[in-house]
């Protein structure tokens, strides 16, 4: 049987670090689960209860035992969580792997999501030695757009009806980095 993937603690620029997930995380899951877009792209709960908050960190634990990826929590220089970033490796065999993030709203603004994806993105490219990172982003979402293009991520395109958020399916700009 493999072995589940060790989710590595990483540092980042300006004293922020990449963790794994515990359940000391709750009150991170219960911030994101009130902001309006988190939720819908994501599988943070709304509403948010105990029950349901502990269930996500554990599938968030699950991730890395199934070895389908690397969950992040994002911890700012003063020690506070403030979101996530993962590397997804669904598509490894073929040479390329996915990321997502978000920052609760609370964060937002400082950069602290480009520090992070960047961290990560190095450390996927460099260390796993992975030859394509990908990720999507909707076309309306420029803050988004602004931080992978900040980290080098290059715009390819438009998917239309890529993926299914919430009751609808949307178009998504894919974005990808090479090594």
């Amino acid at each position: 049987m493999d072995q589940p993937l060790d989710v590595p603690e990483l540092a980042a620029d300006g004293g922020i670090t990449l963790r794994p997930w515990t359940l000391s995380d709750l009150d991170l899951v219960r911030e994101a689960s009130e902001d309006d877009y988190i939720p819908l792209i994501t599988t943070v709960p709304s509403p948010f209860s105990d029950a349901a908050g502990v269930a996500f960190v554990e599938r968030q634990w699950g991730r890395a035992t199934g070895r389908t990826g690397y969950p992040f929590v994002i911890v700012d220089s003063e020690g506070r969580p403030v979101g996530t970033v993962g590397l997804w490796l669904r598509d490894v065999g073929q040479g390329r792997a996915s990321l997502g993030y978000w920052v609760v709203k609370s964060a937002r603004g400082r950069g602290t999501a480009a520090t992070a994806l960047s961290t990560v993105a190095h450390w996927a490219l460099h260390t796993l030695r992975i030859p394509r990172l990908e990720l999507c982003v909707e076309p309306w979402n420029a803050a988004s757009a602004r931080t992978a293009e900040r980290v080098g991520f290059q715009r390819e395109g438009l998917l239309r009806g890529w993926q299914q958020i919430g009751s609808e399916r949307r178009d998504m700009v894919m974005y990808a980095l090479l090594s």
